[in-house]
């Protein structure tokens, strides 16, 4: 039976492995850390059990819910009608309905009238790719006008993408407008969001569940090394962990990773994974005694903030989960080389609470039960000018054995795991016809 090898563990991984199995192979997953689960796996914080990064469920999630289905458990999703905040100048605004947005001060009617129409031109736009070749803010300034793009879009960009945002495309937004848009409803276009209960602690223990009994092989804390690709046989290091042999051998890891750890890829395929530009995130998550604001996503525009958004995650999940507390994300989008990174999860504690004293006159940190500070280097692969000609990567490479799965491949996304899985899923397909031809490990050649 070919044996089939996975590196990385995340959701991505899973289902790869999940729609792999069998059909006459073997499937390992290969995880440095210590559980799968990637960027949906949880942690504690003040005795309760939660995600680690914020997540939330779109109505039209259809990768995500098919796939929750399969996993029995389409009955433990909840759904929820949340609000949004928007902090703009030191003041607090609400910004949950159409009425709220026409009295929103920082804009003229004119300017709300351009912001509207901007958006509801990208949720109706099908060929992103033109899109690929027009730097965002040029985008921008052209739908909605120089003053909403310097005193809305600019901030918010800067936000997400700190300096980089001067080499996205108008893919990316057009993505993220394309998918919170479709959070909302007719009417007053409320957002409508959801959640599992117990969040992705239940659906990686199902998941994980699920493959053990399909007899996919899970390796953790293997944090692979080395890849040399023989052309009738891949042999994997690992530190620490001797070495294994594959037929075949699937990367779902980061591009940098991917160049690093395959030193037999040739140097324009090296090239092109280096093009590949990440965004990173910290996020700090508090559990708190009483809500800041009630509202689910906070946006902020004023660069006095230390943090990116306000995510109140009980604004959509019953604080009865958490013992009647509040739980609370506040991410912040780094560059690869922000100084910020160097901060300890003591100093970001702290930075991070003062924001929210800025923020929220009524804050006290008497409130704060427990804090978690959670990092990823290479998060988000930011859609760059014309990213999809030459940067985003290949499931093949020029190794006759060694293909590539990773989130470098969505390049119009914002990375959220409904998306997550729709690569997984079209992944497994491609890779499928590929894989067919494998001859397993030590068979006659």
């Amino acid at each position: 039976m070919p044996e089939v090898a996975i590196v990385g563990g995340g959701i991505l991984g899973m289902t790869l492995a999940l729609r792999l199995q069998g059909e006459g192979r073997q499937v390992t997953i290969l995880e440095a850390a210590p559980e799968t689960g990637g960027l949906t796996a949880s942690q504690s914080i003040g005795g309760y059990t939660w995600d680690r990064f914020y997540h939330v469920i779109l109505l039209s999630d259809s990768h995500l819910r098919k796939l929750l289905e399969e996993l029995g458990l389409g009955a433990k999703l909840r759904w929820g009608t949340t609000r949004t905040g928007f902090y703009c100048e030191g003041d607090l605004y609400s910004l949950s309905n159409s009425l709220e947005f026409l009295r929103f001060p920082p804009l003229t009617l004119v300017d709300k009238l351009r912001l509207a129409a901007t958006i509801l031109y990208a949720s109706r736009l099908q060929d992103w790719k033109a899109l690929e070749r027009i730097q965002v803010v040029d985008w921008l300034r052209r739908w909605s006008g120089s003053r909403t793009t310097e005193r809305i879009w600019l901030p918010l960009l800067r936000s997400k993408l700190g300096e980089n945002y001067r080499l996205a495309s108008a893919a990316f937004i057009w993505a993220i407008i394309a998918r919170m848009y479709a959070a909302r409803r007719s009417g007053l276009k409320q957002e409508r969001f959801g959640y599992v209960e117990g969040g992705y602690a239940t659906v990686l223990r199902t998941f994980r569940a699920r493959l053990q009994e399909l007899g996919v092989r899970t390796l953790t804390g293997r944090a692979v090394t080395r890849v040399h690709d023989h052309g009738d046989r891949v042999t994997l290091e690992s530190a620490g962990s001797g070495s294994l042999d594959f037929d075949s051998v699937i990367l779902t890891v980061p591009c940098g990773q991917v160049a690093r750890i395959c030193p037999q890829l040739r140097t324009e395929e090296q090239d092109r994974l280096r093009r590949v530009v990440y965004q990173g995130i910290v996020c700090a998550s508090l559990l708190l005694r009483r809500p800041l604001a009630g509202y689910y996503i906070t946006n902020i525009t004023d660069e006095t903030v230390p943090f990116t958004a306000v995510i109140e995650m009980t604004a959509l999940v019953d604080p009865a989960v958490f013992g009647g507390n509040r739980l609370v994300y506040l991410p912040r989008y780094l560059t690869q080389d922000d100084p910020f990174w160097n901060r300890s999860d003591t100093e970001i504690q702290e930075v991070f609470l003062n924001g929210l004293a800025r923020m929220y006159p009524g804050f006290d940190r008497r409130d704060v039960l427990g804090v978690q500070v959670a990092r990823v280097r290479e998060m988000l692969a930011v859609s760059t000018l014309n990213y999809s000609e030459v940067a985003m990567p290949p499931h093949r490479t020029s190794l006759r054995n060694t293909f590539l799965v990773n989130s470098a491949q969505i390049p119009n996304g914002t990375l959220n795991v409904n998306e997550t899985i729709g690569l997984a899923e079209a992944g497994a397909r491609s890779l499928r016809t590929l894989l067919r031809s494998a001859t397993p490990v030590g068979a006659p050649r």
